[in-house]
């Protein structure tokens, strides 16, 4: 199946996802191709869990599109905040269904999610992300990876790479935030890039 994959359209309007998975998908000769520029908005994300989520944005792109695609749906999930942003993430801030550009609307959520951890003791947190292809948009078996990735709230924003709540999400062990860290070691080591290699793995078995 992956050697018969050549061209995908990507179920997301965000610049950060798209340099992530092309990073990843480019090459093994897959053509990564973002649904804004075939005119497609974004799907409604109205369900309580990722990978319905993540399957529901990638059966509406593909519908529009009439190609496979791939969807990612992925949060931040605070353990002294029972999970939450969670699947509200890129709108943990969001007020009177204003919209912002998407740099403020991180810092937005940033604020927010340090001002809630303010008084919590515990700072553990974890990024989570599920990944979804069909092959058409009523593919009854469609492909779903999952990846995580652990770490704690810092107050101080660190680094300029990444996006989200990378500047804010530090990783103990090599006590560098994600921002900090090169897009090469990201990807190796985050949610994304875990759940990527598992799907690409996936398909390579299905062959």
């Amino acid at each position: 199946m992956a050697g018969k994959l050549s061209k995908l359209v990507l179920a997301s309007s965000n610049p950060g996802k798209l340099r992530e998975i092309s990073a990843v998908l480019s090459p093994l000769g897959i053509a990564v191709v973002p649904q804004s520029l075939l005119g497609i908005p974004d799907a409604e994300e109205p369900f309580r869990t990722f990978v319905e989520n993540a399957l529901a944005k990638a059966r509406h792109a593909a519908r529009l599109a009439n190609l496979p695609a791939l969807a990612d749906d992925s949060g931040l999930c605070a353990h002294a905040l029972g999970g939450e942003p969670g699947v509200h993430s890129a709108r943990y801030a969001a007020t009177g269904g204003a919209t912002l550009a998407r740099d403020e609307q991180d810092r937005r959520n940033n604020l927010k999610l340090v001002q809630e951890l303010r008084d919590q003791p515990d700072r553990s947190a974890h990024y989570h992300c599920v990944i979804v292809l069909v092959r058409h948009a009523d593919d009854p078996e469609p492909v779903i990876a999952e990846g995580s990735w652990s770490g704690q709230i810092v107050a101080q924003p660190l680094g300029e790479n990444g996006f989200g709540y990378d500047p804010h999400f530090l990783l103990p062990d090599l006590g560098l935030t994600a921002a900090e860290l090169a897009p090469e070691q990201k990807n190796l080591a985050s949610h994304r890039g875990k759940a990527l290699r598992r799907l690409m793995a996936r398909l390579r078995e299905a062959r």
